[in-house]
């Protein structure tokens, strides 16, 4: 990957926390709720991705 668009995608993901993290405390979240959701989110998500396979093998 170019050095380029490394440095892209890293600017891209820190714009796109930063707005998410702007938006949800202007619609008036708690800011432990955000980092929550998102621990859930990524919980559900590796929970239904596996399946069925164990990490073991």
């Amino acid at each position: 990957m170019p050095l380029t668009h490394f440095l892209m995608l890293i600017t891209v993901v820190i714009l796109g926390a930063a707005m998410t993290l702007w938006v949800s405390l202007a619609a008036g979240w708690s800011p432990i709720a955000v980092p929550l959701l998102a621990l859930s989110a990524a919980f559900l998500v590796h929970y239904n991705h596996r399946n069925g396979h164990d990490h073991d093998s």
